[in-house]
């Protein structure tokens, strides 16, 4: 995190769709729903949708301004940014599901839109974007306007355990690092099938455990748990229960692969204690000392609302338990499934 991200996160301003005198309950009443704060599993997912929308509307500003409007990972390759690995990951969502003009596809958990607007662009398909934060649908509309994309691209408010759509209504799906804000992978994944047209495929990019997570060991529960609180889930599932899942669900599994496998250069590259650039100063040591204390200055003064300095260690704590997961290898960050929901029943 950036000095004058710090900044940024301090007077407010990712909090636009939060009052700042609300801002210290907010954080309190999300970490409660966490192991780390008190909270369990079965809490977290009985109250997903609550959960989930306390978290967007914590740290959706924050992100567009720290990490951008595609609020994904992806492989990466060397001399490419983040920022042109995330946008050829987009693209290759687009030609796995071989998106063309005239296609109706669906995002499911579209976040503000980064992806849906690049897809689009890239493929001149028509999508819709389903989300269940307001405040994320409204910045989202914003940005497709200004990107010309009004009469391409759309928004609609609603949860993807139940979404709004009648049965074989796109042509495609996609889903990136959103359905693991699902409390129930099946579940989410029916909903998807039901609303796919028959012959047409399903993208899907998750967060993961690997087979490598010991539930017995203290440290991956850990790590497990900061990674819960600070991305917002109620649990993370094993690479293998997704597969089930999709197969569950009625999908012909035409691909897996964990993409993370295969990245060039991982995604952690810049917050390894090791690597130094003038670049990824502000996440090094030193960085988070110097903006926590930033953060904590600006409260304490009353020029940032009361709140700011415990949001700021919950994204800290995502950004400890993401790197820690993937140097134990018990984490993977783009876990990627290709699914076909068959012509007939018959076909499954």
């Amino acid at each position: 995190m950036s000095q004058s991200g710090a900044l940024h996160l301090s007077t407010g301003l990712q909090g636009k769709n939060i009052d700042k005198d609300q801002l210290d309950s907010t954080v309190e009443q999300y970490a409660k729903y966490h192991d780390l704060h008190g909270g369990d599993e079965e809490f977290r997912k009985s109250n997903y949708s609550d959960l989930v929308k306390k978290y967007y509307d914590l740290v959706t500003t924050f992100t567009e301004y720290h990490w951008g409007q595609s609020f994904h990972f992806a492989p990466r390759w060397h001399g490419e940014t983040l920022r042109e690995s995330i946008k050829r990951f987009e693209h290759f969502i687009a030609l796995q599901l071989g998106l063309k003009k005239g296609m109706k596809v669906l995002d499911v958990g579209c976040g503000i839109g980064g992806p849906l607007r690049e897809i689009a662009k890239f493929s001149s398909a028509e999508i819709t974007g389903l989300n269940n934060n307001a405040y994320q649908i409204s910045r989202g509309k914003e940005l497709i306007s200004l990107a010309g994309l009004s009469e391409q691209c759309n928004f609609v408010e609603g949860d993807f355990m139940n979404m709004p759509f009648p049965d074989n209504t796109f042509d495609a799906a996609y889903a990136i690092e959103a359905t693991i804000h699902a409390p129930d992978a099946l579940g989410a994944y029916r909903e998807i099938y039901r609303v796919l047209k028959p012959g047409q495929y399903f993208a899907l990019d998750e967060l993961c455990l690997t087979d490598k997570f010991d539930p017995n060991n203290t440290k991956h529960r850990d790590i497990k748990a900061e990674i819960e609180l600070g991305s917002g889930l109620p649990d993370i599932r094993r690479t293998r229960e997704c597969i089930q899942a999709m197969k569950d669900a009625g999908f012909e599994v035409i691909f897996v692969k964990d993409l993370a496998e295969e990245s060039e250069c991982p995604w952690y590259h810049e917050l390894e204690p090791g690597h130094f650039s003038l670049k990824s100063i502000s996440n090094s040591r030193v960085g988070h000392l110097l903006t926590r204390a930033i953060v904590g200055t600006l409260e304490f003064l009353r020029i940032a609302p009361k709140g700011c300095n415990r949001l700021f260690s919950i994204l800290q704590t995502a950004s400890h338990g993401l790197l820690m997961g993937s140097r134990e290898q018990i984490f993977t960050m783009t876990f990627f499934v290709l699914g076909r929901k068959p012509l007939k029943e018959s076909e499954i």
